[in-house]
């Protein structure tokens, strides 16, 4: 008897589909591709369904397939289908879907338990057609991993996030076609398991490491190149990196454009001007850094503030970096009137004929300065351009636009009573201060 009521319990795809998917849930109107086929007998479904493209059966307790037939009949269309937050655990159950789906192009099976049973080599040319596929939360092992990637000959997006993982098993043959592996939450440390993802996925485009414990970037500048010839993009945030040479030697990656590297212990002792300067001045191909694009004149400010950061260090301890950076610029003066401590001061905000005294924490940067007055100004900040006057010196200088937004306050050297106007903006704008 309670096999009986075990078996009553189970739920399956072809189940779940005809329930979240007939008419009676789908009138007509709302954006639903209406599906009609004939009637199958002993199909549970009705003579139609309201399908979309892209199937969500998330959280609905699935652990089998149900009759292939029904699912060739409904899914021909289909291209993406999320499936993740179920009870699969069968693989030869997601096989039975994924062959019945001819098109599927992306394949969510994150918090399935597929920990215990491996996917057979048989079975795996089913995943052929899949670009993209979501392993997150599953505990896949690297046998199983290793066999999907083998066999979906045009896979571009593999993500495999919280599945327990302090070690990369390697592959025998690698996937050419691997663009985007997204790896955040596990428990990997040593940079000897991260180098074997440049020779099982030779095209990696981006790398994202997040919340790891990687705790440097290992190898030779001729290994990267060799293991890393395309990586464009890599995230490290909250990974264990603590020493400014882990920096220098992602210079090594031939492509590198784009770093994220937020919540790094190297970078604690720093207030937030400080790790950004002292970062991009460190790495001078990157364009964008944590997400916020470099421009020329950022890029010359962190450059500038690297040379005067440094230059009172013993010889021996300028890093190499001060010494290309010197001859590019030359031996600067320092800046004693730059006040890196959090402070504030009182100016006065000028819009048209308002006049507005505000108290400006000078650790801000301009574009929370611009946020803080689109609330007082009802003015959106893609709207607005900011001057600084400085009240001893505007009939020397002039007004000086604030147009970087990644820069701190302080650096402008604001102090009481100086001021800032608010023009708005009348012709289309030419560049984004939200970046």
């Amino acid at each position: 008897m309670e096999s009986s009521s075990d078996e009553e319990e189970v739920r399956t795809f072809v189940q779940v589909l005809s329930e979240k998917y007939n008419p009676e849930n789908f009138p007509y109107g709302q954006g639903i591709e209406v599906v009609a086929f004939t009637h199958l007998p002993g199909s549970p479904f009705k003579d139609r369904l309201f399908l979309p493209s892209n199937l969500v059966l998330s959280g609905c307790e699935i652990s089998k397939a149900g009759d292939k037939s029904d699912i060739a009949a409904f899914c021909a269309h289909v291209v993406e289908l999320d499936l993740s937050n179920n009870k699969l655990e069968d693989w030869g159950e997601i096989c039975t879907i994924v062959s019945n789906v001819p098109h599927l192009d992306f394949l969510n099976l994150s918090k399935n338990p597929l920990s215990a049973m491996e996917l057979e080599s048989s079975m795996a040319h089913v995943f052929s057609r899949v670009r993209q596929l979501v392993l997150i939360n599953t505990h896949v092992s690297w046998d199983t991993v290793h066999k999907l990637t083998q066999h979906t000959p045009e896979l571009e997006e593999l993500f495999l996030c919280l599945n327990g993982y302090n070690t990369v098993a390697e592959s025998q043959t690698s996937c050419q076609s691997l663009r985007l592996l997204q790896i955040t939450n596990n428990q990997l440390q040593e940079w000897v398991e991260v180098r074997k993802f440049g020779l099982m996925y030779p095209s990696l485009d981006t790398l994202v490491l997040a919340n790891n414990s990687v705790h440097s970037v290992g190898d030779t500048q001729e290994t990267l190149q060799h293991l890393f010839p395309n990586l464009r993009s890599i995230s490290l945030n909250n990974s264990g990196l603590s020493k400014w040479e882990d920096i220098e030697r992602l210079n090594f990656f031939p492509k590198l454009e784009e770093v994220k590297a937020k919540g790094i212990p190297l970078l604690e002792p720093y207030s937030t001007y400080e790790r950004r300067s002292l970062l991009l001045a460190q790495l001078p191909s990157v364009v964008v850094l944590n997400g916020s694009a470099v421009s020329n004149g950022e890029r010359e400010d962190a450059e500038r503030f690297f040379i005067r950061y440094h230059q009172d260090r013993p010889e021996q301890e300028l890093p190499q970096r001060y010494h290309i950076l010197v001859s590019k610029y030359g031996q600067l003066a320092p800046l004693a009137e730059v006040d890196l401590s959090p402070r504030s001061t009182m100016v006065d905000v000028r819009w048209g004929e308002r006049v507005e005294a505000v108290r400006l924490s000078l650790e801000q940067t301009v574009d929370d300065l611009k946020k803080h007055l689109r609330a007082l100004l009802q003015l959106p900040t893609s709207g607005m351009r900011l001057f600084y006057i400085n009240r001893e010196m505007c009939s020397v200088f002039g007004p000086e636009e604030l147009k970087c937004g990644c820069r701190a306050l302080h650096s402008y050297s604001i102090r009481d009573g100086d001021e800032i106007l608010v023009v708005p903006k009348v012709k289309s704008r030419c560049s984004s201060s939200n970046l």
